[in-house]
Order: structure tokens, then C-alpha cells, then sequence
């Protein structure tokens, strides 16, 4: 049987604790942002015009400088060590990359201190669009969430749905490990809640832990041994586990001095068919499978969205 790509950095996890993990947790930029400020003229929003990689060295950009906000999951992978070389050598840009939990992000680009995001809670993103902070969202990639426990799978929830599995989890009153970082994952986890008419991160049961760090981090409190994780795969496949990254630029009709079109220069780039062929192959080399399935060709809809 053929397996699913999953980030290995995400999980819903249970271990006698279970934990769910997916994206990165909210960690702080390593240093300070700089802003160059430069308006630009905003284009329509459209659909993001392939790209063909340049043959010689581009011009540099008026406005060099971009700031990505994006998910901690897309750094530790080692994704983007692959993609923002190629974009600053095919375009001349320069990133700034601050890796944090989505909903951190999202908040960068409300206040205005970045250009461009890289963020997988979809509905948190289309409400960030219907404020007036985004200009333009493109599909990007997606790989799945997973949820993790032991082998004895203490609340039996082998073979079921999520919801389904939410609701054994908590009759069952294991140890859950939450991420509790209001990143990407722990957006996902309380959605699932949520659909199973339950509320553990208000109830506080004992057993219902909320660590507010990384996915690493939280994996290894989800595991009986801190040296080296012992936890398996319990739940994997479902639609429903689908984590979907959007690409979106701020709108500089709220904030003037953001890098428009240095933030869709980032957008093009990584909706290119090129980038997207990368993307499909990351991971193959290492793990033996995709950690990300390129999806720029496709619409939400297609994936159930």
C-alpha cells in the first residue's frame, strides 16, 4: 500500500499521551525585522502567472528586501532551505525568513511587519482575507496530519474517523499532548474538537496536556522515553487530515510600505511549475516518500476545501 506523505513534524499526538503534529509552533524571530520601506503599486488580483527560470542573472529589484512569515514545518523540514536559495538566485531578492506557529504569522501580516506568508489553517486564512489583510492566496501544497501514540493504542482508535477518535480520546481520558501554540496544528486539533462537541482546553481535564511549544518538543513529552520517541502511527489517510499550505501576500492598500511585488515575485515562484516539480521531489532522497504534495495546478475544491 502506498503511503500518504506527512510532514514528520506534525502530529496529533497521543501517547498513553496522544499528540496530533503538523505545523511549526510559534518560536521568535532570531532577529530583529527590518523594514525597507518602499510602496508599490498594487496589480489586481489574479491568478499567479507561471514563471520560466531565468537563464542569467535578473536586475536587481527597486526594493530588494522581503519578509516571509511562514510555519515552523516548512523550516525544520529543510524545505525551505532548498526554495529560498533558488528564489534569491533566480530573481535577486533577499528573504528574511521568521519561522513561527500560522496563527503568529497570520498576525505579522495583520500588523503589517511582513510581505509575504506561508500558512496551512485554511479557515483562519480566509478570515484573514475577508478582513483586508490578504491581496492574493494561492494554493501551494499539502501533506497530512497524523495522529501518534503508543503501540497498545490505549484509547483504541485504530480504524476510526477523526471525530470518531477524538471522542475515544477523551472518554478514554489518556494523556493528550497539545501543542497549545496557536500554530497551524493546534488550529487543526481544536477544530476536531470542536466537531465532536468537546472542549477539553477549557474543561482543563488532568489528562489534557498543553505544552505551548514545537512540534518536536511536544513529541517528546508525548513519549515514555525523552531520549529517542517511541510513539507509532495510529491514525493516518483521512481527508479530513489533509494540511494545506496557501501562499499569501499582504495588502499593501492597508500597509503602503509592504514589498508588494517582491511578495509576488515569492508567490509566482512557488506556484511555478518548476518550484512545484522541486516541491513533489523534496523529501524522496531522505524519507523514501514526498513530505509535500505540490497542488498549484489544483483549486480548493479539489481538495475538499
Amino acid at each position: 500500500m502506498k503511503l500518504r506523505p506527512r510532514n514528520i513534524f506534525l502530529t496529533l499526538g497521543l501517547i498513553c499521551a496522544l499528540t496530533l503534529s503538523a505545523c511549526g509552533s510559534a518560536a521568535p524571530a532570531t532577529a530583529p525585522i527590518t523594514r525597507v520601506s518602499t510602496a508599490t503599486e498594487a496589480p489586481a488580483a489574479t491568478e499567479a502567472p507561471a514563471t520560466e527560470a531565468p537563464t542569467q542573472a535578473p536586475a536587481a529589484p527597486a526594493n530588494p528586501n522581503i519578509i516571509l512569515a511562514t510555519t515552523t514545518s516548512t523550516q525544520d523540514s529543510g524545505l525551505l532551505d532548498v526554495l529560498v536559495p533558488m528564489f534569491e538566485e533566480q530573481t535577486g531578492y533577499k528573504v528574511q525568513t521568521v519561522a513561527v506557529g500560522t496563527g503568529e504569522a497570520l498576525k505579522m501580516g495583520e500588523e503589517g511587519n511582513a510581505d509575504v506568508l506561508l500558512v496551512h489553517a485554511p479557515s483562519s486564512e480566509v478570515t484573514y482575507m475577508d478582513g483586508g489583510n490578504g491581496k492574493d492566496r494561492f494554493l501551494v501544497m499539502h501533506n497530512d496530519f497524523i495522529i501518534v501514540g503508543p503501540a497498545a493504542d490505549p484509547a483504541k482508535i485504530k480504524g476510526l474517523g477523526p471525530k470518531e477518535a477524538f471522542v475515544a480520546i477523551y472518554n478514554a481520558g489518556v494523556s493528550f499532548v497539545s501543542r497549545g501554540d496557536d500554530s497551524g496544528t493546534n488550529k487543526k486539533e481544536l477544530d476536531f474538537w470542536k466537531k465532536a462537541g468537546l472542549d477539553p482546553k477549557t474543561a482543563k481535564p488532568a489528562w489534557y496536556l498543553e505544552t505551548g511549544q514545537g512540534m518536536g518538543a511536544s513529541l517528546t513529552v508525548a513519549s515514555a522515553n525523552k531520549d529517542k520517541i517511541q510513539l507509532e502511527i495510529l491514525l493516518e489517510g483521512n481527508n479530513a487530515l489533509l494540511n494545506v499550505y496557501h501562499v499569501i501576500t499582504v495588502n499593501p492598500d492597508k500597509w503602503p510600505t509592504v514589498n508588494y511585488e517582491g511578495a509576488m515575485a515569492f508567490a509566482k515562484f512557488i506556484t511555478d511549475a518548476a518550484t512545484q516539480k522541486v516541491i513533489g521531489e523534496f523529501g524522496v532522497d531522505k524519507y523514501g516518500q514526498q513530505l509535500f504534495i505540490p497542488d498549484a495546478d489544483k483549486t480548493d475544491a479539489d481538495l475538499g476545501l
